[in-house]
């Protein structure tokens, strides 16, 4: 696989990831303690904190996109092993 490829489906592990992590270790004003601003959902975070998020998820997508790297050298999961009904062999026959 070249580098450009490389580059482009880590950025697609990077994108899907921040949706992943995103949620997570998130406190709204309520659960940290803190008064509400008049006008504020009750559900916005109490603070955000963009470089802490976008190290978790550079973790993620780096894990991630290794995997995918592995799984691309080795071939461990190839389209024959997803085929569950014998849809490749259908059309190879008829």
């Amino acid at each position: 696989m070249r580098w450009p490829s490389m580059l482009a489906i880590y950025f697609l592990f990077w994108a899907f990831s921040v949706f992943l992590v995103l949620p997570f270790g998130v406190r709204t004003s309520e659960e940290a303690g803190i008064e509400r601003i008049p006008g504020q959902a009750e559900s916005a975070p109490h603070e955000f904190r963009p470089g802490r998020i976008a190290l978790r998820v550079t973790i993620v997508a780096t894990i991630g996109f290794g995997i995918f790297l592995l799984n691309y050298h080795y071939g461990w999961v190839t389209p024959h092993t997803l085929d569950f009904y014998g849809l490749s062999n259908a059309a190879a026959q008829g």
